[in-house]
C-alpha cells in the first residue's frame, strides 16, 4: 500500500487547535452528567491522604523533576501520598514502577504537561508516561508525544504518550496527545474520566478492562495513508477474558474519517454507548483489517450512539447495536470492580 508523508505544519495546526479546543471547552471540573464534581479535593479526601512532595519547575518545591519525586517514594510503598506537580512544561519521561499508591496531582490540563518526544519500533520504549504499579490515580495533567510522524509501517511511527500496564489505575481530567498509538491502555482494570484523547491511527489500544466516561476523543487525519486510521485496536483472544473498551457518553470529532475500532483480537471487545459521533466517523463504523480470523466472536457495538456518524445504514456486518439489556452490565462501574477501588466514579 503507497505511503504519503504528512505536511508538518498541518499536524502542528491540528495540535494547536485541538489544544485550544480542550483548554476552553473543558475548564470547568464539574461532569456534564451529573452534580459530582471529581475535583482534586475530593479525591484528596476520599483516598485519605495526608503527605504531599511538590514539583515545582521554578525551584519553589521539593523537587525540579517530576521523576525525581517519584523516585523518592519507596518501593511496595503502602500508604497513599500526593505527588504535586505545579504549573509548567516538563520535559522529561517518568516512569512509576513497582511503587503503588500514588496521587499524581497536576494543576489542570493545559497548565501541568508532561511532554517528551520519541518514536520507536518499541511503543513502550516511546511512551512518556508510563504506570507500571498498582493504585495509581491521576489528576489533571497533560501528556504529549511530540514526535513528528514519520514514513508509515517504519520504525518512526509508534510514538506513545502513556502507556498503562498495572491493575487498578484512574486518571481524571487528564489529557493525550500523539498521533499514532496514543494511549497504550495494555494491563488492569482501568478508569479514565473527563478525559481528552487525540490521535489519528490506533490511538488507543491494547487489552485492558477500561471504561472511558465522557471522554473527548480529537482525530487528525493521517495523510500518509489510503487507508483509514481507528480510534481503538483492542486486543481479546478469548471468551473467558473480561477485557474490553467501553465508552460511556463523550463526543468523538475532528479532522478526517476514521472507524470506530478495528479488531486485534478474534474477541476484541469494544462499545460506545450514549456518545455524539461526528462524521468523521465513516459508514461502516467497524474494520477487521489486517485480523485474518473470524468476526463472529467480536464485540464492535454501539448503544444508543448519535450524531452524524452514527448512522446504521453500511455498519460492518459484524458490528452490533446493543439493547438497553444487553448493555447495562458494561454502563455499570461493577464491570470494572470500580466500587472496591476507585475513589470516585462518576
Amino acid at each position: 500500500m503507497p505511503n504519503f508523508h504528512s505536511s508538518s505544519s498541518f499536524l502542528l495546526s491540528s495540535f494547536m487547535v485541538a489544544i485550544l479546543i480542550s483548554c476552553i471547552s473543558h475548564s470547568a471540573l464539574a461532569s456534564n452528567h451529573g452534580a459530582i464534581i471529581a475535583d482534586s479535593p475530593m479525591l484528596t479526601s476520599k483516598l485519605g491522604i495526608n503527605r504531599t512532595i511538590k514539583v515545582d519547575m521554578n525551584g519553589q518545591g521539593d523537587f525540579t523533576r517530576v521523576q525525581d519525586a517519584i523516585d523518592s517514594i519507596p518501593e511496595e510503598n503502602s500508604q497513599w501520598v500526593i505527588v504535586h506537580v505545579r504549573k509548567g512544561l516538563y520535559r522529561e519521561k517518568v516512569r512509576i514502577h513497582n511503587k503503588p499508591y500514588i496521587f499524581l496531582r497536576g494543576n489542570g490540563r493545559g497548565r501541568t504537561s508532561i511532554t517528551s518526544s520519541q518514536s520507536s519500533t518499541d511503543n513502550v520504549a516511546s511512551a512518556t508516561f508510563r504506570v507500571e504499579a498498582h493504585d495509581v490515580i491521576v489528576f489533571g495533567i497533560s501528556f504529549q508525544n511530540e514526535a513528528p510522524t514519520g514514513v508509515a509501517y517504519t520504525s518512526q511511527n509508534q510514538s506513545v504518550a502513556v502507556y498503562v500496564a498495572a491493575d487498578k489505575v484512574a486518571f481524571y481530567h487528564c489529557s493525550f496527545y500523539s498521533t499514532h498509538n496514543t494511549l497504550f491502555d495494555q494491563r488492569g482494570r482501568h478508569y479514565y474520566a473527563n478525559c481528552y484523547i487525540q490521535g489519528s491511527i490506533d490511538f488507543i489500544f491494547g487489552r485492558a478492562r477500561t471504561i472511558f466516561y465522557n471522554p473527548e476523543i480529537f482525530v487528525i487525519d493521517d495523510k500518509r495513508l489510503k487507508i483509514r486510521g481507528s480510534i481503538t485496536a483492542h486486543n481479546r483472544e478469548n471468551a473467558d477474558e473480561l477485557n474490553g473498551y467501553i465508552f460511556i457518553k463523550g463526543k468523538v470529532y475532528g479532522i478526517g474519517s476514521v472507524y470506530l475500532g478495528r479488531a486485534k483480537g478474534s474477541y476484541s471487545r469494544v462499545i460506545f454507548a450514549e456518545t455524539y459521533l461526528s462524521k468523521t466517523i465513516v459508514a461502516a463504523g467497524w474494520t477487521n483489517w489486517s485480523h485474518d480470523g473470524s468476526t463472529e466472536n467480536m464485540v464492535h457495538a454501539e448503544y444508543n450512539t448519535r450524531g452524524p456518524g452514527a448512522v446504521k445504514d453500511g455498519r460492518a456486518p459484524w458490528s452490533l447495536q446493543l439493547t438497553k439489556q444487553e448493555v447495562e452490565p458494561f454502563l455499570s462501574i461493577d464491570y470494572i470492580d470500580g466500587k472496591n477501588w476507585l475513589p470516585v466514579w462518576l
